[in-house]
């Protein structure tokens, strides 16, 4: 059956049992497994010392309660350890979420009233600019929740890690960092979705999702179907670039409007990657993002440190967050 139909019969109330049938390559036969529904919910904020000094902050997802916990980790990060030295922001394989999310993460980091990004469509409507100030991110609450987080953090050096997989409002926040020259982006291409929806209700629990305008970054940069190019090139050790999916290989996708160049760089990439390699026939297990064998944020780690790092600048493009 297709996939939307399984996940709506295996859903239902909380504390209710459902049972499954789960066929496994080296079982014999099929496992029957009993589960209670429960409602899941996903912590979008998780954070460590990875050395004395430097800190890892990792956001999965832009929630409504991303932000809060955001102030929580990084307070925490302070209380416990002192003033850091260094921070490593990971955004990589976060696939975005709320807009006013992406706008406090990146007010976090930068000064009151800092431009943080912009959409334009046809309609005045669409045409507006977000800024890190609570009216563009407080969603109306009496009390801006950023005032909890101490003030080193606007000023302590910063890494924001990416990977093809962040996409939309984590390309937001990196892009909105790198333009202001808060933090160096290290990383990989990003996916490039910059185009943003509006849901219409049509009646009878029916509705229509249009696409309305596109994302711009401080700088007047288009992420559509281009996305965020790091500061630093670091590829993860293994990873197979031809196999990455981003914006620009979708069908139909919304072109970039600003920069017709990368635009058309983007289909050729495309048209012309290879196949991925057939797999090995024992495949490593993916790296756990923020363990001792991540070889990215190692990197981050070298280059908040003033060592040299594993990777190279991107072709034709400054270094801006060290202002070259």
């Amino acid at each position: 059956m297709p996939l939307n139909d399984a996940v709506k019969r295996m859903r239902g109330k909380p504390k209710t049992k459902i049972t499954l049938t789960i066929s496994r390559k080296g079982e014999a036969r099929p496992l029957v497994i009993t589960l209670t529904r429960a409602v899941i919910k996903v912590q979008s904020v998780k954070s460590k010392l990875v050395e004395p000094g430097y800190g890892w902050v990792r956001v999965s997802q832009f929630q409504e309660a991303t932000t809060e916990s955001l102030v929580r980790h990084v307070g925490e990060l302070y209380k416990q350890h002192g003033q850091l030295k260094g921070l490593v922001l990971d955004l990589r394989n976060d696939p975005g979420g709320l807009l006013y999310g992406a706008v406090a993460v990146s007010a976090a980091f930068l000064p009151q009233k800092t431009l943080v990004v912009s959409t334009d469509g046809r309609t005045e409507d669409a045409k507006r600019k977000y800024y890190a100030s609570p009216d563009d991110y407080a969603r109306g609450a009496r009390d801006d929740i950023l005032r909890g987080l101490p003030a080193a953090v606007k000023n302590v050096p910063m890494v924001v890690l990416v990977n093809g997989g962040s996409a939309s409002a984590s390309e937001i926040v990196a892009g909105a960092l790198q333009d202001h020259k808060r933090a160096v982006v290290m990383g990989t291409q990003t996916f490039g979705k910059g185009s943003v929806q509006t849901i219409m209700p049509l009646g009878n629990s029916t509705a229509i999702k249009l696409t309305t305008a596109r994302y711009y970054t401080p700088s007047g940069r288009s992420i559509q179907a281009k996305g965020i190019t790091p500061d630093i090139i670091v590829e993860e050790p293994g990873a197979n670039p031809a196999a990455r999916l981003r914006e620009a290989d979708l069908t139909r996708h919304l072109s970039n409007d600003k920069d017709k160049a990368a635009e058309e760089a983007a289909r050729k990439e495309a048209a012309t990657r290879a196949k991925p390699p057939a797999a090995p026939a024992e495949q490593k297990p993916p790296v756990e993002l923020g363990s001792k064998d991540d070889f990215q944020l190692a990197q981050a780690l070298a280059h908040l440190k003033g060592e040299p790092v594993k990777g190279q600048p991107p072709k034709n493009v400054a270094n801006n967050a060290q202002g070259n």
